[in-house]
């Protein structure tokens, strides 16, 4: 006979619901400055978020990230840091984040909190 305990959900549920909303208070910052396209980030994250293709592109969609750290913890050459959400700024696939456009109301955190 065969038992299985606690919840099992079918992979990819993750995708039916927005759980960025769950970010309480850091976020990834991918620098784009020392990215050697490892995909460690991308293979690592458990909502499957991250996507790129070649050095400095990669990027989380900010709908699903929740803010685990594990592409930061992962990330072999230190290239993403974790930083307090209120200092997000948008992820630009091949654009440093100290030359992207700052969104000082933070237009994004208010959207992913009234969803």
């Amino acid at each position: 006979m065969k038992m299985t305990l606690g919840a099992v959900a079918s992979p990819g549920t993750s995708r039916a619901n927005k759980t960025g909303s769950w970010r309480t208070t850091r976020r990834p910052m991918f620098l784009h400055i020392s990215c050697i396209a490892c995909e460690l980030c991308a293979l690592s994250c458990p909502e499957d978020c991250i996507t790129g293709d070649v050095r400095n592109t990669y990027c989380p969609d900010f709908n699903y990230c929740k803010g685990c750290g594990v592409c930061a913890t992962v990330c072999p050459v230190h290239d993403i840091e974790m930083i307090p959400e209120e200092q997000g700024t948008p992820c630009i696939p091949g654009v440093s984040p100290r030359q992207a456009p700052h969104d000082h109301d933070n237009t994004e955190i208010k959207h992913l909190s009234t969803a």
